[in-house]
């Protein structure tokens, strides 16, 4: 009995333990200068895209979880507010054959029918066993994996991804220079539009959304791409 009683007191634990002692900002944050992007209890702050609220969206012992209900058009949510250049941090956790990304100057007018067509997005996916809609194996190229600007940089040998646990990401962007970063190591350094940045974005890729990437402003997008997501601790600091 005492065994049993100590397993159902781990399992309880660990459950509670899931979000809801994070979302808070550490002094050192304060002082300089991140605030919250989610406050772990509401989606304040947060819309779906082009809808006046949230759909597909809810909030889970203080994370914030996507429910797999969108697909290539439709399910994303953006951030009220609009950024230019900024230090972006968030944890993630992926579903089953999950995918998901979080894209940033994401211009949100009734002209687009995603933010992929306007946004660059950090991928989230599960490198190594995704799946197409029918369930079946589906490989990626290196374009399409964690942690590259989708069909634009690859992540670098730095990349290691904590498969069905948490990550954590961080993007830095800058008109000089932009970082991803994956579980505290820098995966991906590019110079947005930069000559190099405008010969990968000509290639073919984006010939069908003329406007990917070129905004210098623009909303925060979280993706669901058609299976669960869980996101915390996403805070930003603009620059």
């Amino acid at each position: 009995m005492r065994t049993n009683i100590l397993l159902l007191s781990a399992i309880l634990l660990l459950s509670l333990s899931a979000c809801n002692t994070t979302n808070s900002l550490t002094s050192q944050e304060k002082k300089d200068g991140f605030v919250l992007l989610f406050d772990g209890k509401t989606t304040d702050g947060w819309k779906s895209w082009n809808e006046d609220k949230v759909s597909g969206w809810v909030v889970e012992d203080g994370c914030l979880v996507g429910q797999g209900l969108g697909g290539d058009i439709g399910g994303d949510i953006v951030s009220l507010k609009e950024y230019d250049n900024f230090h972006l941090k968030w944890e993630w956790k992926l579903g089953d054959h999950g995918n998901s990304g979080v894209s940033y100057h994401v211009v949100e007018t009734p002209k687009y029918n995603a933010g992929y067509e306007t946004g660059p997005e950090y991928q989230m996916i599960e490198d190594d066993d995704f799946r197409d809609e029918e369930g079946n194996p589906y490989p990626l190229e290196d374009w399409q994996k964690t942690a590259a600007d989708y069909a634009m940089y690859l992540a670098n040998e730095q990349k290691q991804v904590n498969l069905g646990d948490w990550n954590s990401s961080e993007i830095v962007f800058t008109p000089e220079k932009v970082e991803y970063w994956l579980n505290g190591k820098v995966v991906v350094e590019f110079v947005p539009w930069s000559e190099d940045w405008y010969e990968r974005r000509n290639s073919g890729k984006w010939d069908q959304f003329p406007d990917y990437g070129l905004a210098k402003t623009g909303k925060i997008l979280l993706q669901d791409h058609g299976s669960k997501v869980w996101f915390r601790n996403i805070k930003i600091k603009e620059l």
